[in-house]
């Protein structure tokens, strides 16, 4: 289209450019053979309105030409048109790919939340489990080493907890003891019925009703006496080969733990009396048809160390008054090997003292 537009303006340009030139007077001998357009047309328009006003018609209108720019305006219109659509459907496509773009980025926006808050649950859930008590454990089972050793007993039982969190627990190694005047410890035993048990842990001893010893302003009732190997508690960091922990109980249930310090020299009359009625088995009970007197264990002197601690076996009971007399009770050292056959080692290990108090005759 646009070469054929450029033809027609050369061709107009061309005819313009002729119908301008001035006669040229030709050379002589040379015939003009150019024809002499204007005169020509002005002797036509001469002519027709001669013609024209002889027979009383109009006068001469010369022929108008059209206008080529119409043709390449309308040209130009479609093209613009043209444009203008393409221009639009990249338009479109352009809005369509960014609202695509912006849905995938809300997507992946939506998808990111959605994993921060699924892990922030877990970690919330994972906390919550932390802080959540631990399930409770029934055991009975527990022993002096091993995995169900004292090390673990508070998780064999979930009653046990005190044995691993006390901070009131025992024995201990009694040291830098408050020197006051105590009061004396007021001992009501007498003869009494007893049976003695195997019961895998030591040898344990219940006497029957009717023993007291009376401390502080209150009074508490002999329950059982039973052994250990070597003595658990310490004094100023020296141990000794065994003891004896004779367990008391007050009417409102509270404890009173007296203990015996054993060690070797001249046999030990109570203790005899004990080993020879020791049961067959273990597990087992015998019950003599004899008496026994827990004085016959009391040393001579009477002054001790008091302090408060715990139960040295599970539940590891705190709140139990401890009362350690200063001097040892002797034991053969056939009496002590006796017991060393049955249980070689029975003694829990030493406890933190944890700043408690402890006092001490003068």
């Amino acid at each position: 289209m646009r070469n054929l537009i450029a033809l027609s303006a050369c061709c107009l340009v061309i005819g313009t450019a002729g119908a301008a030139d001035p006669a040229t007077t030709p050379s002589k001998g040379v015939p003009n053979i150019r024809p002499n357009l204007a005169a020509a047309a002005a002797a036509d328009k001469a002519n027709v309105e001669k013609d024209a006003s002889s027979a009383g018609g109009p006068k001469y209108v010369p022929p108008v030409r059209k206008p080529r720019a119409a043709s390449a305006s309308a040209s130009a219109a479609a093209q613009r048109e043209e444009e203008a659509r393409a221009e639009a459907e990249l338009s479109e496509k352009i809005a369509q790919r960014l609202a695509e773009m912006r849905a995938n980025q809300a997507a992946r926006i939506a998808a990111a939340e959605k994993a921060r808050k699924q892990k922030a649950a877990k970690a919330a859930a994972a906390e919550v489990a932390a802080k959540a008590p631990p399930p409770r454990v029934f055991g009975t089972h527990w022993t002096y080493e091993g995995e169900s050793g004292p090390a673990n007993w508070s998780k064999i039982n979930s009653d046990w907890a005190k044995c691993s969190t006390g901070s009131r627990q025992s024995p201990i190694d009694i040291r830098d003891g408050m020197k006051v005047d105590l009061e004396q410890i007021s001992f009501d035993y007498r003869p009494s019925g007893f049976n003695v048990t195997d019961n895998g842990h030591t040898v344990q001893v219940m006497v029957g009703p009717g023993n007291y010893l009376s401390v502080a302003g209150r009074t508490y009732e002999l329950q059982q006496f039973h052994f250990h190997r070597p003595a658990e508690e310490r004094v100023n960091g020296k141990g000794f080969e065994m003891v004896v922990h004779l367990v008391h109980k007050d009417p409102e249930g509270r404890l009173a733990v007296l203990a015996l310090l054993l060690e070797r020299g001249k046999p030990q009359p109570t203790i005899q009396t004990v080993w020879n009625n020791l049961p067959l088995e273990k597990g087992d009970t015998a019950t003599p048809s004899i008496v026994l007197d827990p004085n016959d264990m009391l040393p001579q002197r009477r002054d001790y160390y008091t302090f408060m601690g715990s139960l040295t076996t599970p539940p590891c009971t705190e709140g139990v008054l401890w009362l350690v007399m200063k001097e040892p009770v002797q034991a053969s050292p056939a009496q002590l090997a006796l017991f060393s056959r049955l249980y070689p080692f029975n003694a829990r290990p030493i406890q933190a003292s944890s700043g408690r108090m402890i006092k001490e005759s003068n």
